[in-house]
Formats: C-alpha cells, sequence, structure tokens
C-alpha cells in the first residue's frame, strides 16, 4: 500500500472545498449499484478512464461520495477523508486504478452500512450456471487466472476486481460493479486470445487500460449477477502444497492475514471489522473453497483451476 488514509472533519472537508473551488475540474459520475459517486479532476485522461470504466449516474440525481483529484507539488501522496459526508481529497494520484478503487471502497462503505450489502475485492465469474469467485493477494494470478477461465465456452465474467453480495436466502448472489475492465498490457501474452483487446485498447503511464472484453468474448460475455457456489483463494508458495480445501474458519483466517486482500479500505475500525468478519465466515461456510498455488505455469494452474471449477476433483 502506497498511500496513506487520514480521516478529516466537516470544518477542514469546507475549507479544501473553498481551497481547490477555483481549479478547473473536469466532473464526472459513476453508478455503483445505485450509490451516486461524483469524481472531480483536473486531468482529462482520469476522466476519460473513469468515463468507460463505470456505469454512468444522470447528471440530475445527487451524489452520495465525492472524490477530489488534486495536484499539489507542496503536499504529499496521501487521502483525506470525511466519512461523514463520504468525501475523498486525492493529492498527486496519477494512478487511475487506485482513484477506481478508493471510488469502489466508498460506495461499498455506504452499501454495507445502510443496505447490509457486503462487498469483495476479487474477481466473479459464471461457469454453465455455477459463480466462481477468485480472492487473492496481489501478484498471486487472481486476473490472469479469471480472464483464462473466461475462455471456457460457457464462462461469463461478472467483474474481474470487485463485486458486491446480497446474502439473503440461497446461496450468496455477487453483483458486478463496473461496466468495463481495467487491463495489464501484458494479458495478450499469457492467454493469447486476448491480444485483439490488447491492440484496441489505450493504456497509460501504468501500463493499464479501460477494455471492452465484449469485443472479443462477445456481447453476451458480461452478466450482471451470480450465485457464487466456489471460492478459489491463491497463494505463492513453492514450499506449501498445490491445493487444499479449506474449511470457513481457515479461509477466514487465510483472508486475515492478508488484509482481506484488500488494500482499499477507507474505514479500519473495530464496527468495520466485526461487519466483514461476520459477512466472511458466512460466505466461505456456504461456499467449497480451495486455495491453489500459483507457482507452477499459467497453462498447469489453469488445469488444477479447471479441474475445480469444473467438478472434476
Amino acid at each position: 500500500m502506497s498511500y496513506r488514509v487520514i480521516s478529516i472533519g466537516p470544518s477542514e472537508t469546507d475549507s479544501l472545498f473553498e481551497r481547490h473551488r477555483q481549479l478547473p475540474f473536469y466532473t464526472a459520475k459513476a453508478d455503483i449499484y445505485g450509490i451516486c459517486v461524483k469524481l472531480y479532476t483536473t486531468d482529462r485522461a482520469i476522466s476519460d478512464s473513469w468515463g468507460e470504466n463505470f456505469y454512468l449516474m444522470s447528471s440530475n440525481v445527487r451524489s452520495h461520495a465525492k472524490i477530489v483529484c488534486v495536484n499539489d507539488p507542496n503536499e504529499e501522496m496521501r487521502v483525506l477523508y470525511n466519512a461523514g459526508t463520504r468525501t475523498a481529497f486525492l493529492y498527486n494520484f496519477d494512478y487511475y486504478g487506485w482513484i477506481k478503487s478508493i471510488a469502489l471502497a466508498i460506495a461499498s462503505d455506504i452499501l454495507e452500512d445502510t443496505h447490509s450489502v457486503n462487498h469483495v475485492h476479487g474477481a466473479a465469474l459464471d461457469v454453465g450456471g455455477i459463480g466462481i469467485t477468485f480472492i487473492a493477494p496481489s501478484k498471486t494470478g487472481k486476473t490472469t487466472h479469471s480472464w483464462g477461465i473466461l475462455r471456457l465456452n460457457d464462462a461469463r465474467l461478472i467483474t474481474d476486481d470487485w463485486y458486491f453480495v446480497k446474502n439473503e436466502r440461497g446461496p450468496p448472489m455477487a453483483i458486478g460493479s463496473e461496466r468495463n475492465c481495467y487491463i495489464d498490457a501484458d494479458i495478450g501474452d499469457v492467454w493469447l486470445e486476448y491480444r485483439p483487446l490488447v491492440t484496441s485498447t489505450k493504456f497509460d503511464n501504468k501500463g493499464r487500460g479501460i477494455a471492452n472484453i465484449r469485443w472479443v468474448a462477445g456481447y453476451g460475455s458480461v452478466i450482471p449477477m451470480t450465485a457464487i457456489r466456489h471460492v478459489i483463494m491463491f497463494r505463492r508458495d513453492p514450499k506449501e502444497p498445490l491445493i487444499e480445501t479449506l474449511e470457513a474458519d481457515d479461509a477466514w483466517d487465510y483472508l486475515k492475514r492478508n488484509d482481506l486482500c484488500n488494500p482499499h479500505q477507507m474505514i479500519r475500525d473495530d464496527r468495520k471489522a466485526k461487519i466483514r468478519e461476520r459477512f466472511f465466515r458466512k460466505f466461505f461456510g456456504e461456499s467449497v473453497v480451495n486455495l491453489i498455488n500459483t507457482t507452477d505455469t499459467p497453462d498447469e494452474t489453469q488445469r488444477i483451476i479447471r479441474d475445480v471449477v469444473l467438478e472434476r476433483r
């Protein structure tokens, strides 16, 4: 994690708005599962990425949350966050991936507090009517292998990064959060099927860009929700076995040790911790959980994952 989140109150929030009021902001509103998050940025590229990434909210809808991106050489890179008004000031952020993740985190806080809707920083897919989710620490293969599974004929994408969960009656329902995906430029090197997508995507200074998977996988390749049956978690450790089946308590312990596999948590108090622990224990208890080691080649790891997804084990 490379940025700090610092809590601020109403007076400081008002002062910061007044201080930055005259900046030539581009503005746009995202519809994140019914939560309206308004972006203010002086960077046209960030504004364009936001518009491609999210479903857009009507300009007539009042915002539930605000993100103000400011470049100031006198400031360190940090987030000043007013949890009461759901307003975040982001100083010197040039990575769109963090900006959109903060938007998702703020929307998730609102949904968690007011609508009993929980969230997961992970990928979710539907394979032949069976919901699969990948939850993993950074750089262990979550994106690589979720896109690998999407190559199956009966696979459809819910999201490759973040989803919401309604856990009421029956299996937990994973609901997508973004319209298009923020992909790595090297995804076409791992899975050749995605090379046409890479060549048609404009990448930023971090080697990532907003892409519409429907261009290569077809219009019906993205659907809004699925019922989760399989949870696949990853680790990368040559000393550990290739695959283990975990009970709910063990899955929770692994997730907790890895900061919920989510560095983008705006509020980390005891109340939130209890809400999230209660949710994940129930979530894992209603799914089959496997922990897979991704130290092997992508093709070999993909074979193991497909055995799990297609229930050949």
